[in-house]
């Protein structure tokens, strides 16, 4: 598990490369997709933490030209403050889902992965798990399928293409999220487990402060090598476990 190689990001702790050992463990082969999570809020009426607040974090190049005036992050303007963005509506009330049914759900926090994992008996997998499963057996690969991002030719996850944030060539076919199983599996049977979207785990992203952000896995389809090559098996990043946005899911685990 981990990473000391020159592309480990500075402050991320991927490393030290060190041996872990996990207990047998199940995990989805897929992240939780719209209809999955239509289906949990139906039954239970959970309504999530971007519904309760009203607002959400939605990448301006998805925005449609005529949306209005947003607030800008400080420190990456391509983050948007979207009011009425939700699972439902990733790109604010204008936006659907009805064409993204077998997306990934985002827009969800690590509370509302954790809720739904208990409707369905399930849990988050722990970093080591999920590393393990993304591996699919290939000791010490960089991506999940090999070391070379793209085999044979052809693109094997959903990243950016271009030049961040302001052209997307979308060479891989897709612009935003893409389905969940859109492409090849590893040998362990998960799609898409880097690109796409990040997906949240259950365990902090800093030893040192618990409480504080929470550790997720795998990167979105808004990396690109030039500021965020964490569509890397062994690369991680953290945010607070209440905080939403449109390149963030999960995936369930059990055992």
């Amino acid at each position: 598990m981990g990473n000391e190689d020159e592309r480990a990001i500075p402050g991320d702790g991927e490393g030290p490369v060190r041996t872990v050992e996990v207990a047998p463990f199940g995990i989805a082969a897929c992240a939780v997709t719209v209809a999955e999570w239509a289906a949990f809020a139906a039954a239970t009426g959970y309504r999530t933490t971007a519904e309760r607040e009203g607002w959400s974090f939605v990448f301006a190049g998805l925005l449609a030209d005529e949306h209005p005036p947003t607030r800008a992050l400080v420190g990456a303007p391509w983050w948007r403050q979207v009011h009425g963005a939700d699972w439902a509506r990733p790109e604010g009330p204008a936006s659907g889902v009805e064409d993204r049914q077998h997306h990934p759900v985002v827009h969800v926090s690590r509370d509302d992965a954790e809720a739904y994992c208990a409707w369905v008996g399930a849990r988050l997998p722990t970093e080591a798990e999920w590393e393990y499963a993304a591996r699919g057996r290939l000791d010490g690969a960089r991506y999940p399928w090999g070391d070379d991002l793209h085999l044979g030719g052809e693109h094997r996850c959903n990243i950016w293409q271009g030049e961040f944030p302001r052209r997307n060539t979308a060479e891989d076919g897709w612009a935003g999220t893409c389905p969940a199983d859109a492409f090849p599996a590893n040998g362990f049977g998960l799609h898409n487990v880097v690109g796409n979207v990040w997906e949240w785990t259950a365990d902090p992203f800093t030893a040192a402060a618990p409480g504080g952000p929470a550790a997720m896995r795998g990167g979105s389809y808004l990396c690109h090598v030039s500021y965020c090559e964490r569509y890397r098996v062994s690369a991680r990043t953290g945010s607070t476990p209440d905080s939403s946005s449109g390149n963030v899911g999960f995936r369930v685990a059990a055992g």
